[in-house]
């Protein structure tokens, strides 16, 4: 599981609140936040607003499809897919299109389809999450 701190999309002024709160990965994060409710605990908690969780949500969501590393969020990013829910708004040429794309401004291979459709298909699974 990742550390709350590959979490782009995250105010510094966060994350020692969430390490106070024992949260120290996306995995962890993940967890605390499964529920409507459980996302306004923690948002009470840590000083942030209910849509504050959600986006730190999505983006760990992505950061824990499979084979997925940081160099894999790099090219995310520079797709312009901040996460989960940037896969979900795609359909699958396109998210090939957006890697393509970004892969080839980054300077480096894309992605197997096999991965990609692997990505795509686990944000499908994952959508009411």
């Amino acid at each position: 599981m990742p550390p709350i701190t590959e979490l782009t999309r995250i105010e510094p002024v966060y994350l020692g609140r969430l390490e106070k709160q024992g949260i120290f990965t996306t995995g962890i994060l993940l967890e605390v936040s499964e529920t409507p409710t459980r996302r306004q605990y923690l948002a009470d908690h840590v000083g942030a607003t209910i849509n504050e969780v959600g986006t730190w949500r999505d983006e760990g969501l992505m950061l824990n499809l499979a084979s997925f590393g940081s160099d894999e969020h790099q090219l995310m990013i520079q797709a312009g897919i901040e996460g989960l829910r940037d896969i979900l708004d795609l359909d699958l040429d396109g998210f090939r299109a957006r890697i393509a794309k970004a892969s080839a401004e980054l300077g480096t291979d894309p992605p197997d389809d096999l991965r990609l459709e692997g990505w795509w298909d686990q944000a499908r699974t994952l959508e009411d999450e």
